[in-house]
Formats: C-alpha cells, sequence, structure tokens
C-alpha cells in the first residue's frame, strides 16, 4: 500500500481559552455559556475572520485558531483583548470571563481541517502561561513580529513547557500600557465606530432610541400611544436607571408571502443587533444565537429567562410594490409589557430614505420621553401633569446622528 502524503504548512497558531471557566460556570453555568458563546460570536470569530485567520476547532472553553501571518495572529489577539477589556469595564471581577491567549509559530500537520504537531501543542503551553487578559508569544513569533506594534514584549526568559522536549523563550505583551482608554461619548449619542454603511449608521441610531426608550423613557410611551396606566404601577416594569441594558433582537418576520424577501427582513434584524452592540455598556445577544428562534412560537418571558435579557425587540417587513411597511415592537421580558411599538410605511425605492423616515420618527418619541424624564424628577405620581408637558412637547432630532 502506497503510504499517504501528509500535508504540511507554516502558519502561525493561536490558542485561547477563558481563565477560571470551571468557577465561572460553577457560579453560573448557563449565564457563563451563553456569554461566552456571545463573546465568540460578536467579538472573537469577526476578529480572527477581519485578520484573514480561521477558527480550527472550538475547545469548549476556548478555541484554536490558524493565521498564514503572525503579525495578523498577533494583532487579532491585541483586538480581542482590548474589546474585552473595554466589554468587562463594568463587571465585577468575579463575573468577568476574560482570555489567555499563546501565539506560536511553527510547522505542522494538516488533517481533515484539523491542525497537529509540536506548533499546536506549544502554543496551547503558551495559552496556559498568560495572565487572564493576557498574551503570550514564542521567540519564534517574536522575532517576526518585533517592531511592528506599539505594544512592548516583555521576556519573560525560557521556559520548559509540559510535553515539549525543548525550553521555548516566552514573551509576554504588556498590555496594560497599551489599553485604550474608555470612551467618553455623549450620553444620547452612538458611539464612533466605524459604520459598514449609512444603512448600519441609520439602525445604529434607531437602537440608541430604544435603549433610551427603556432605560427610562416607558411610561412616556404610554402616555403618547394613548395608554395612561397607573404610574406607580409602570414604574415596577421598568428597568430601574442602575439595571445593565440587556436585549435579543429577534429575526423580523418576512410578511410578503415571498421567500426572496426574506433578506430584507434578515437585514434589518441584524444592524439592530449590531447597532446595540456598539454600546459599550450593554449585554445583547448575538445574531446567531436570536435567529434559533426564526419560524418557531414566541414566549417573551422564557426567552427573558433562557437568554438572561430584559428586553425583547420583535417586528415584521412587508414589502408591497413599491412600499415597504416595517412594524416593530418592544417587549419587557419581565411584565411582558409592551413598551413601545410603531409601524414606519415608506416607498422601498431609496431604502436611505426610509431609513431617514423611521429615524426621525423614532427620535420624536425620544423627544416625547425626555421630557417626562425631566418631569419625573419633581412628581411622577401626578399623571396629569405629565401629560400636559408630553402634549407641549416638541420633537427634536436625535443629537448628530441623523
Amino acid at each position: 500500500m502506497a503510504s499517504e502524503r501528509v500535508e504540511r504548512r507554516l502558519t502561525a497558531i493561536l490558542a485561547a481559552d477563558v481563565a477560571g471557566y470551571s468557577r465561572l460556570t460553577g457560579l453560573d453555568e448557563e449565564g457563563t455559556h451563553v456569554q461566552l458563546q456571545d463573546h465568540l460570536r460578536t467579538l472573537v470569530d469577526p476578529k480572527i475572520a477581519e485578520h484573514r485567520g480561521r477558527v480550527v476547532k472550538n475547545t469548549g472553553d476556548g478555541l484554536l485558531a490558524d493565521f498564514s501571518s503572525v503579525v495578523d495572529a498577533v494583532r487579532c489577539a491585541l483586538d480581542v483583548q482590548r474589546g474585552m477589556a473595554e466589554r468587562n469595564a463594568e463587571v465585577p471581577d468575579e463575573k468577568r470571563i476574560e482570555f489567555r491567549i499563546g501565539i506560536n509559530v511553527g510547522d505542522i500537520i494538516i488533517d481533515r481541517g484539523d491542525i497537529f504537531g509540536d506548533g499546536v501543542n506549544v502554543a496551547a503551553r503558551l495559552e496556559g502561561l498568560a495572565k487572564p487578559g493576557g498574551i503570550c508569544i514564542s521567540d519564534d513569533a517574536h522575532r517576526q513580529v518585533r517592531g511592528k506594534f506599539d505594544v512592548t514584549f516583555e521576556d519573560a526568559g525560557e521556559r520548559q513547557l509540559k510535553n515539549i522536549a525543548r525550553p521555548v523563550r516566552v514573551f509576554r505583551a504588556a498590555l496594560d500600557d497599551a489599553r485604550p482608554a474608555k470612551p467618553n461619548w455623549p450620553r444620547h449619542s452612538a458611539a464612533p465606530a466605524v459604520r459598514r454603511d449609512r444603512w448600519g449608521a441609520r439602525l445604529t441610531a434607531i437602537g440608541a432610541a430604544v435603549v433610551l426608550i427603556a432605560g427610562a423613557g416607558g411610561a412616556a410611551l404610554y402616555f403618547h400611544l394613548g395608554r395612561a396606566p397607573i404610574v406607580s404601577q409602570m414604574q415596577d416594569k421598568l428597568a430601574k436607571p442602575s439595571e445593565r441594558f440587556s436585549i435579543v433582537v429577534l429575526p423580523f418576520i418576512n410578511l410578503s408571502g415571498d421567500a426572496s424577501q426574506d433578506y430584507l427582513a434578515d437585514v434589518i434584524s441584524d444592524e439592530l443587533t449590531t447597532g446595540f452592540s456598539r454600546f459599550r455598556d450593554n449585554f445583547v445577544i448575538s445574531r446567531s444565537t436570536a435567529f434559533t428562534y426564526k419560524g418557531k412560537p414566541i414566549d417573551v418571558r422564557l426567552i427573558g429567562k433562557d437568554l438572561g435579557v430584559r428586553y425583547v425587540l420583535e417586528g415584521s417587513v412587508q414589502p408591497t410594490g413599491d412600499r415597504l411597511r416595517v412594524h416593530a415592537q418592544l417587549i419587557d421580558t419581565e411584565s411582558d409589557a409592551h413598551l413601545w411599538a410603531d409601524q414606519f410605511d415608506e416607498n422601498r425605492s431609496d431604502l436611505l430614505q426610509m431609513q431617514d423616515a423611521i429615524v426621525t420618527r423614532i427620535a420624536h418619541a425620544i423627544g416625547i420621553k425626555m421630557t417626562a424624564e425631566r418631569a419625573r424628577g419633581h412628581n411622577l405620581a401626578q399623571p396629569i401633569p405629565v401629560r400636559k408637558t408630553l402634549r407641549g412637547a416638541a420633537p427634536r432630532p436625535l443629537c448628530a446622528c441623523i
């Protein structure tokens, strides 16, 4: 029998795992799993793809990836750790999900999509030497990236790694000095992130509107929509100001009956999810998880419990000729209360104009909400003066996002 030729390749290997994963799952198994998957889907996986890497496999509490360039691998690792530092800024130490990352370069074996060899094993051992939130790279990798980053790599000396025949010189990235300062965004504006396009920017503004509505203005919108329940009851239904905003954007439903129009509903859902994710303090369920509910019966209370979110945003899209009708509603998963709902009926020949119309109408609702929020500081237990204030409120644009 002729021997099969083994495929080999010189590549950069990135190994990552979660520090203290067993302890985290012991505290909250389901919550830790959901948050880890969200970090992987919304930060780690996109960064690997952005830097031309490939996820070889997930390992339960981490992953293994390969890159054709060591520079790309290190750049990806730096972006991931900086991104996680921002996400963890307001998270208590005992609940933080922090990655340890190891990077090596070596000649590896490739077999049915998986990778093997000493090069892989060294990366995995380096990961174990990294501090939570840190990066360790081998001497071989360090020689390729020296002087290419604004980060100092500290020489940690030679280490005898488990099951590795030769000692490996280890370098640690000094991330503390390179970590960016916390962004100081205006209170009522979206993060100054790079927009994929104008459509995404507009939906980010809608996301900002819904965040503000849910966080402080639900009662005002009840008044605005002609539903004025007892104010003390409404206060119980709304999130407390100190509560972290958490949401899942469920897949919008295509009501046209034409499956070829599904993409319109999916685009709106995707961009709203992205818009919410750009706010540093939000907990937003990833698109991948949200789309597991597509086409299924919805129980918002159960979704809130399963995903650990306070709010659900759902809606529908109905293309009719040259018109596009979009309906959206925000629901509190704890009380099942509909905090906000609106319908947008615009000409679909220009999606950007339709988007402008949506943002403008949301901004009008925000203007009313802001007036009621100021009135709350005086005496929210008296609904009549608040309603009078609402009637006189002039719509205002949503900062400079419009």
